[in-house]
């Protein structure tokens, strides 16, 4: 655990929490379900580059799949 891994952390769970706080007023299932996959993942995930590419890959599937 390295500042910068813990720093990318925050960054992506707090872009969760805005994702599930959409998802649950909008009642929208896309941004709801990557929005806790955002605020889980950092804890599974071993290196910062795979970090930083699963995290901006959930943050664009809601862009992409519109469900």
């Amino acid at each position: 655990m390295t500042g910068t891994y813990l720093f990318l952390g925050l960054v992506f769970s707090s872009m969760g929490l805005g994702y599930f706080i959409y998802g649950k007023k909008q009642a929208l299932f896309m941004p709801l379900i990557c929005g806790v996959l955002l605020m889980v993942y950092p804890y599974f995930v071993p290196g910062i580059l795979l970090m930083v590419l699963v995290g901006l890959l959930l943050m664009v599937l809601p862009f992409v799949f519109r469900v």
